[in-house]
């Protein structure tokens, strides 16, 4: 099961909508491609059904983690506990570094932000998943494994 927050499901939802537009406008394009004529020789055709087949994919993926998905502002979560929305200071044990980082059900990868996000499903969130404040975690990054302190919950 993964976890959410309620603005993850709605960019979902928004997506779904988006490619539900696309499937449309793509079932045209098949149609135009048809009264071209000879179907094995029509490389509008053929980009259109790959085109299809692509979107429809994407939107099985995005209904599918809809169903199993939990959303977390529906859940009653204690304030000193790490989970999906929250933000938190660590500090790397070793060097004394601080950073805030902020748990994610789905990045926006968006650099600009004062915090780092870190999806659920990565090594850091879940180490930190249902962590509390003043726990160490140990995370194996590709630089080796690494301990975080958890200063605070922002």
């Amino acid at each position: 099961m993964e976890f959410i927050t309620q603005a993850d499901k709605d960019k979902i939802e928004e997506d779904l909508r988006g490619l539900h537009i696309k499937g449309k406008e793509i079932i045209e394009r098949i149609a135009e491609a048809r009264a071209l004529g000879d179907l094995k020789e029509n490389a509008e055709y053929h980009a259109a059904r790959e085109d299809q087949a692509f979107n429809n994919e994407r939107i099985k993926q995005l209904e599918e983690r809809l169903l199993t998905a939990q959303v977390t502002d529906d859940m009653d979560i204690p304030d000193d506990v790490v989970f999906v929305g929250a933000t938190v200071r660590l500090k790397e044990v070793d060097n004394g570094d601080e950073d805030l980082y902020k748990i994610v059900g789905t990045a926006s990868n968006d650099f600009s932000l004062e915090y780092i996000e870190v999806t659920t499903t990565s090594p850091l969130g879940s180490a930190l998943m249902k962590a509390r404040v003043g726990d160490i975690v140990r995370v194996d990054l590709p630089k080796g494994p690494t301990q975080f302190e958890i200063l605070e919950i922002v």
